[in-house]
């Protein structure tokens, strides 16, 4: 198993628990963003820039992921694509993407962004809190804990 990071968006509190968790375990962390980033001196740490543009991250993500790897982002479309791959997706805030659940996602994605479109404000996520660096921490062991039985 491999975590692929869709880094653009991911919180830096994230990214320091995959680190650790890469520590200790070894397993692979690749950050993907369209900016170089930091990353720290582990050999099981990196990180690749791609080129700038729209769902540049996104596509490397998916032609590269395999089977039985990990993925975290929100990003519902590209959580779709990587599902379809036998893969798993975990968002930074410790919700687990599932294919008995992607499709109900997409569609109040769709609807909330037709709802942006036509002038409704929504307002966005909540900030990033606490509790949710927690759920991603507690959910994060668990599906590797269930991974590498």
């Amino acid at each position: 198993m491999r975590i692929w990071v869709d880094a653009d968006a991911c919180p830096r509190p994230v990214k320091d628990i995959l680190f650790r968790v890469s520590e200790r375990t070894g397993l692979a962390v690749i950050l993907v963003a369209n900016h170089a980033l930091p990353t720290p001196a582990l050999a099981t740490v990196s990180s690749v820039q791609v080129a700038s543009g729209f769902d540049a991250a996104d596509n490397y993500i998916v032609q590269h992921i395999e089977a039985n790897d990990l993925l975290i982002s929100s990003d519902i479309p590209l959580a779709a694509e990587v599902l379809e791959k036998a893969a798993f997706v975990l968002t930074p805030r410790g919700e687990a993407y599932t294919l008995d659940n992607i499709k109900a996602r997409l569609t109040m994605r769709n609807f909330m962004e037709e709802m942006r479109a036509s002038g409704e404000h929504s307002g966005g996520p909540a900030p990033f809190s606490n509790a949710d660096k927690a759920q991603f921490a507690n959910t994060l062991d668990r599906l590797i804990a269930k991974r590498r039985l």
